[in-house]
């Protein structure tokens, strides 16, 4: 597992708009928290529903860690719009985020470098109203355990780097589904492995 991945990352929580004016165009930008590339693309739409009179509809985003990044130029020149405004994304440092930009064209052409300060512009303002937090990458680990051990492995579970989600004792050894902080993952499954544990982990979010 990469180290890096491990880490927490900054994220924005909630959303906000901010509008930006530069000779007759109007730049609206929506930034809002996402979790998937679904949600993304959903506001994208969303966007495009409540604005269909705007010229175009640009957008960014980036999600996780590493950061997957995507952004679309939609329709304006290349380079323009969408990499400017992943750019204000990134230079923030931010993830699991995405900017949706309308732009309704006043008339007077901008060129490309007017272009991409608008749309960048409008991000880096929107962004200036929304609060930030720092998210710590997880994963999901299932443990079996025997009965006699299984106040060692309570002893464990530690929040917020160790947290239990569910326990059953349906079948004929305990299970524990942990939340666990990636990077503490390691440690918590070789504390596991002498008490006679077996487990299985899928990678997570918050």
């Amino acid at each position: 597992m990469d180290g890096d991945a491990a880490q927490p990352y900054r994220v924005v929580t909630g959303g906000a708009q901010a509008e930006l004016k530069e000779k007759g165009s109007r730049f609206l930008a929506v930034v809002r928290a996402v979790a998937d590339e679904r949600e993304a693309e959903a506001l994208v739409e969303e966007c495009r529903a409540l604005h269909p009179d705007a010229t175009h509809h640009c957008f960014a985003w980036r999600l996780g860690r590493p950061a997957l990044e995507r952004a679309s130029d939609a329709g304006e020149p290349v380079g323009t719009a969408g990499q400017p405004m992943l750019r204000a994304l990134r230079g923030a440092e931010l993830s699991d985020v995405a900017a949706v930009v309308s732009r309704w064209f006043g008339g007077t052409k901008l060129g490309k470098g007017g272009l991409a300060r608008a749309y960048a512009g409008a991000v880096l303002a929107a962004l200036r109203e929304l609060p930030t937090a720092w998210r710590v990458p997880t994963v999901l680990v299932r443990v079996t355990a025997p009965f006699d051990r299984l106040g060692a492995v309570k002893a464990l579970i530690r929040p917020p780097e160790v947290e239990l989600v569910e326990e059953s004792y349906a079948g004929s050894e305990p299970r524990l589904t942990l939340r666990v902080a990636l990077r503490s993952r390691p440690g918590l499954l070789e504390r596991l492995a002498p008490l006679g544990c077996r487990w299985s982990s899928d990678e997570s979010t918050p």
